[in-house]
């Protein structure tokens, strides 16, 4: 069975994360709570993730290697990496330094149970890696093309790794061509322990409901959506594992897609996609 290979600072893993950075990532969420913008919204979830992954991969001796991460803007500015701070212009960046090199640390408030009924708010750290940005189109095949580069060079040098893991976060259409051969493409690589995984998750300003992991594309309202369906990959049983028993349904064809997901499901989605499965 695919998807076993322990992860371990001789066999790291990596996740690459796509980010849509174009002008409509400027308009909000559209069944959020929250008055945060799409573009915000998101750096604030991959910096919440790249603070989670540090924190698994913390031990007594210090960070362990056991990922490295990628996280690749594309928009108006074209597509390039996209951390903020001394990672910037890097494409892969072992968990380590990203744990060392934030660029910067802003003070937050977090709402918090007082242990007697009531909420408070606290002042917490929150440590920034990746700035939001929000101009212009949706180069999307340009992204999938050089997640596709990045990680044929990993691929070379860590053949036997846990398959690579991608996470493409977009709110429109690519204006830069058809970008389903391209996600075929990336989809197609393979280490000795499976395909690598793409996952699409489609963030929208509007009140449609949204669509979790489905396994058909019967619920999509739109070709975009069932496109974006369809360049998604099968969830592993171990992911699969994982929604079943927060109470989605699940089965072999179930797809790593989330549509017209809101903030609350953008946390989840990625929660769920870089949770480890076998980490030693």
């Amino acid at each position: 069975m695919p998807y076993v290979a322990e992860i371990s600072r001789s066999n790291p893993s990596c996740f690459l994360f796509l980010i849509d950075q174009s002008g409509s990532m400027r308009e909000p969420f559209g069944a959020s709570a929250t008055n945060k913008n799409k573009a915000n919204g998101v750096a604030d979830a991959i910096n919440r993730l790249l603070q989670n992954l540090v924190i698994k991969c913390a031990k007594s001796e210090g960070i362990r290697d056991y990922y490295y991460v990628g996280v690749i803007g594309y928009g108006g500015k074209g597509v390039a990496p996209a951390f903020s701070g001394a990672l910037n212009g890097r494409e892969l960046v072992p968990i380590s330094e990203i744990g060392n090199n934030p660029a910067r640390v802003e003070q937050r408030s977090k709402k918090m149970e007082d242990g007697m009924g009531g909420i408070i708010e606290q002042s917490v750290k929150f440590p920034i890696w990746f700035d939001p940005l929000a101009e212009g189109g949706t180069p999307m095949c340009g992204a999938l093309n050089k997640g596709t580069n990045i990680l044929v060079k990993w691929l070379t040098t860590h053949p036997n790794c846990f398959p690579p893991i991608v996470i493409n976060i977009s709110d429109g259409e690519s204006t830069d061509g058809d970008p389903f051969q391209l996600a075929s493409d990336l989809m197609s690589l393979t280490s000795t322990d499976g395909e690598v995984l793409l996952f699409n998750l489609h963030i929208s300003s509007s009140s449609h409901a949204p669509v979790e992991f489905p396994e058909a594309e019967d619920d999509l309202p739109d070709d975009h959506a069932k496109m974006l369906f369809n360049m998604s990959s099968h969830l592993p049983e171990y992911m699969r594992r994982i929604i079943g028993s927060e109470g989605l349904d699940v089965s072999f064809n179930t797809r790593g897609f989330v549509f017209n997901a809101d903030l609350v499901s953008v946390i989840r989605f990625l929660d769920i996609g870089t949770r480890p499965s076998n980490l030693r």
